[in-house]
């Protein structure tokens, strides 16, 4: 895999936060090379969850996902809606670590599938079910909750401020919202080629803003911010350290009876699309952001 481990290496460097218009649309290009979409096929779903860890399609696994939702303060109580839920794992890590009533919102009926078998299978499906909902929806929430948590899941989204107000209106008095989020170093990185080729690679339509227009639609929206900081070194490393596993994997799949090169092969790929990300997010064109945000009780 050509020192995937070396590759998928650490560094990273700071975001130009300057403001920016809230939706951004990257230049169209006529690219006969352009590469085909990631979609979340069964074979992709088996290796990524090989390298990130089972329920899950993206670097921080269930104890990242326990470390950083203490900031969210959730009790047996409460109810948490997790908005672009994925397969499910981290979900489940809420129910299981903290016993809150769990909904995990996920726009692939793919991943709904997939994820509620898991669900099911850990005996879950009622404490954290995962259900198809569409994000450009009017009401696309059936409840209210205490607190909401969102991993790398609102870049997809094309119309931040609808679904930010509509998670707003469900949110209850005092409630907070946890989001992690792929965001623009700045308008211009629109404009760089391998943002450009990641942008066409992704399986959803990415439509990443840079912070400061995240920050701005969420506090229009009415939430206020207790968290607001960059955090890509950080998933650089979690990048890294699960990539730095992966000759093992491969050597033990070369070892199994039966044909797997198909497996090898959805790997490299895999990792080529890890590689390509990794490396945007080295040079500052791609950001990841943590928001904490909070909705205020209304004065009566």
């Amino acid at each position: 895999m050509n020192d995937v481990r070396a590759k998928l290496g650490e560094g990273g460097e700071e975001e130009d936060d300057s403001s920016a218009p809230e939706v951004i649309n990257a230049p169209e290009e006529d690219d006969s090379d352009a590469p085909d979409a990631m979609k979340w096929d069964d074979k992709r779903l088996e290796t990524a969850q090989l390298i990130w860890g089972d329920g899950y399609c993206g670097p921080g696994g269930a104890e990242y996902v326990t470390s950083m939702s203490k900031l969210l303060g959730m009790s047996k109580e409460m109810s948490v809606a997790v908005i672009g839920a994925g397969l499910g794992g981290p979900s489940r890590v809420l129910a299981e670590e903290f016993g809150a009533w769990i909904t995990g919102y996920e726009e692939s009926e793919k991943l709904v599938t997939k994820g509620m078998e898991l669900s099911t299978k850990a005996g879950l499906e009622s404490k954290a079910p995962i259900q198809h909902y569409d994000p450009a929806s009017d009401e696309p929430f059936d409840r209210a909750f205490d607190r909401a948590y969102s991993k790398e899941a609102l870049y997809t989204v094309e119309d931040k401020p609808k679904l930010l107000k509509n998670i707003f209106t469900n949110l209850k008095d005092s409630g907070l919202f946890l989001i992690n989020d792929y965001t623009l170093g700045s308008a211009e990185a629109l404009t760089n080629k391998d943002v450009q080729k990641w942008l066409r690679q992704e399986p959803v339509q990415p439509f990443p803003i840079p912070s400061a227009s995240m920050a701005k639609i969420l506090t229009d929206s009415g939430y206020m911010l207790r968290v607001n900081e960059d955090i890509t070194d950080s998933y650089i490393e979690m990048i890294a350290k699960s990539w730095a596993g992966a000759d093992k994997v491969i050597e033990t799949l070369s070892q199994q009876k039966g044909d797997q090169s198909a497996q090898i092969q959805s790997i490299i790929k895999e990792a080529e699309f890890w590689m390509l990300r990794s490396k945007i997010l080295k040079e500052g064109h791609l950001r990841v952001w943590r928001f904490l945000a909070y909705k205020p009780a209304e004065v009566k």
